[in-house]
């Protein structure tokens, strides 16, 4: 059976990582929010926590581990300081990374704010047959990850590849990756 050409909703959980955002200051996790909703997926959960290895690790685990969260976007802690520890949170937890989504977010990053896209330590892979995908905290980052990247790869009319194919639901009566040809 070929991979499917009609669009499927993806439920994805929203993660902010900051030891300062509130619900009512986290732009960036309601940018996420509103993306997620406009291009007519559901959104399965959404949380703040500190920027904590453990705190952070608990949460993505519990919902790698529910079968009804398909994706899950972070936003926050990429970066160098001393408190920033989403990648050390959640790298361990990959069956399999990702790699060309953090080269891809710094590439197009690099058009955007010039060699500072170097700090960020984007990343992403794949958990229990979920898409997870950090990306720094600020909000412009978040729209340029949602818009360039991952909303593509959470659609599954876009071709000739994308990850719906592989974490929802309907994974087995589709296709993988289709031919370039």
């Amino acid at each position: 059976m070929s991979a499917s050409k009609d669009f499927i909703p993806v439920n994805i959980a929203v993660l902010t990582v900051s030891d300062t955002r509130t619900d009512e200051t986290d732009t960036s996790g309601n940018s996420l929010v509103e993306n997620i909703t406009a291009a007519g997926h559901v959104l399965a959960a959404k949380e703040i926590v500190k920027d904590d290895i453990y705190q952070i690790r608990a949460v993505v685990s519990q919902w790698i581990a529910n079968k009804s969260v398909e994706a899950v976007l972070i936003t926050g802690g990429t970066g160098f300081s001393e408190r920033d520890s989403t990648p050390e949170a959640v790298l361990p937890l990959f069956d399999k990374e990702i790699k060309g989504y953090g080269e891809l977010f710094r590439q197009i990053s690099y058009e955007e704010i010039g060699t500072s896209t170097i700090q960020s330590r984007a990343l992403a892979g794949l958990a229990n047959n979920t898409a997870v995908f950090v990306m720094p905290g600020s909000t412009g980052a978040c729209k340029t990850a949602w818009s360039q990247v991952i909303k593509d790869q959470l659609d599954a009319t876009h071709r000739p590849c994308n990850f719906v194919a592989l974490i929802t639901k309907h994974r087995n009566a589709m296709a993988g990756c289709e031919s370039r040809s």
